[in-house]
């Protein structure tokens, strides 16, 4: 199998939409925007990267906890009982201090590879496999046949669809 120059199997290693930290920062400046209780924050981000990226509630609530422990957000019930966060004066000076990060993060896009900007019917059926994966080892259990068999599947299908073929040299030899 092809390995890129940081010995990284099938190629390029893509980067996560969304680096370490980056998300906290994005939240930041989001809430300084308007402020924000989670449900609103996953759908604006979902929306902001067209789909491509949807933070789940256990991405979402540690990140504003951590936020309001840092003491960049204060997260307070709004009239309708939910918690709506919105930057302190020390959140509004960090995203001062850190504007052109936030601003980068503010309008990313996801790149050409990424899962967003395939088309639906390649995400359909990527998500099939998925799931017929999960129901497979599910029903039989996770032996070493079983997995060695799906795995040699799974990489002859890999190559049929980039029109490798196993004799082939890689772009590396």
């Amino acid at each position: 199998m092809r390995q890129d120059k940081d010995g990284h199997r099938g190629g390029r290693r893509h980067k996560r939409l969304f680096e370490y930290g980056e998300l906290r920062l994005l939240i930041l400046s989001m809430i300084a925007e308007q402020p924000r209780h989670g449900y609103e924050l996953i759908k604006a981000i979902e929306e902001r990267s067209g789909g491509a990226y949807t933070p789940s509630p256990g991405v979402i609530y540690p990140t504003l906890s951590w936020l309001e422990d840092m003491g960049y957000a204060r997260v307070e019930p709004d009239e309708s009982g939910r918690k709506r966060a919105r930057p302190t004066p020390e959140g509004s000076a960090f995203l001062q201090a850190n504007r052109a990060a936030a601003d980068d993060l503010l309008t990313r896009k996801p790149p050409a590879w990424h899962r967003g900007n395939a088309p639906k019917e390649i995400v359909a059926a990527m998500d099939e496999i998925k799931l017929a994966l999960r129901r497979r080892m599910a029903a039989e259990g996770a032996d070493d046949t079983l997995i060695a068999t799906l795995a040699a599947q799974l990489r002859d299908t890999a190559r049929d669809i980039a029109g490798d073929t196993p004799d082939a040299p890689s772009e590396d030899s």
